[in-house]
């Protein structure tokens, strides 16, 4: 498979599942009842298994191993807050304001995530204040 196409493939499921989880975020935290049917719970596992396996073919095509890319370990620790956090932000029955600091709180964690894809350092945009 050719390395541009898994890349363009990879870059558009992070759009896809940003878009998405902004959206339901949003609409859960204002009580939109979509937010529980069947489409918004499916349509994201098949976006982020898209990320996931695309994510794993770029490391194997560049032979990157987590364990010798700190910015590659950086990725999948944050890649678990934000599922963590994403997760709580979600979930019905939890305080209005827990769900909207965890939502925010895990939009913050993509951005450093992306950020730490395009500079290539455990730092991400973090860096520039170290």
């Amino acid at each position: 498979m050719d390395y541009a196409l898994v890349k363009t493939i990879h870059q558009t499921a992070v759009a896809l599942s940003f878009a998405g989880f902004f959206a339901r975020g949003l609409a859960s935290l204002n009580g939109a009842h979509w937010v529980q049917g069947r489409p918004a719970k499916t349509l994201p596992h098949i976006v982020d298994s898209a990320l996931l396996l695309s994510a794993l073919t770029l490391a194997w095509m560049l032979r990157i191993n987590p364990v010798e890319a700190p910015w590659l370990m950086a990725k999948i620790i944050g890649l678990l807050a934000y599922i963590g956090l994403g997760m709580l932000a979600l979930k019905p029955g939890r305080p209005a304001p827990l769900r909207a600091a965890a939502w925010l709180a895990a939009l913050a964690t993509f951005g450093w995530i992306a950020s730490v894809a395009m500079t290539k350092s455990p730092l991400g945009f973090l860096a520039r204040f170290a």
